[in-house]
């Protein structure tokens, strides 16, 4: 008997521990990113900027230089993930699903097409590596909540 309670209080333990894993598993396939003119080295990398005032812009105010130039840009609004203040400053790994190019991305902005707004210079052009998401005027993409590398 007591081994049968061993083993059902283990079994409950890792039940747990995937639900938790799974509902901290942040990603989505086949999102719709379109692209935004953010120019962050144009406006020194600042949210604030008037040019960019971007959602994100008081969260990340007294970060230096090197953090905000760290990564590319873009808006997230979804479908899986935290949203609004709760996404600021994280990092997402952006896969063009036409040809496999990614790279990460610091979400600084929220926008309302239900994918991504991925800034043009940063994010952009640096996975559509075929040409066919200017064509269209949007790519395909998957993405996945990555740390940073802040530390």
């Amino acid at each position: 008997m007591a081994g049968g309670g061993a083993r059902l209080a283990l079994l409950a333990a890792l039940v747990y521990a995937f639900a938790v894993a799974a509902t901290s598993a942040q990603s989505a396939t086949n999102v719709r990113a379109t692209y935004h003119y953010y120019r962050p080295a144009q406006n020194n990398w600042d949210l604030g900027s008037p040019a960019v005032s971007a959602y994100c812009a008081t969260w990340d105010a007294s970060k230096p230089l090197s953090w905000r130039s760290r990564h590319g840009w873009t808006a997230f609004c979804g479908p899986a993930g935290p949203r609004g203040r709760d996404s600021c400053g994280r990092c997402i790994r952006v896969t063009n699903t036409g040809t496999g190019a990614n790279v990460v991305a610091r979400i600084v902005d929220q926008c309302s097409n239900g994918g991504l707004d991925l800034d043009w210079d940063t994010v952009f052009t640096k996975i559509d590596t075929d040409g066919m998401g200017y064509q269209r005027g949007n790519l395909n993409v998957n993405y996945e909540f990555v740390d940073c590398g802040d530390n």
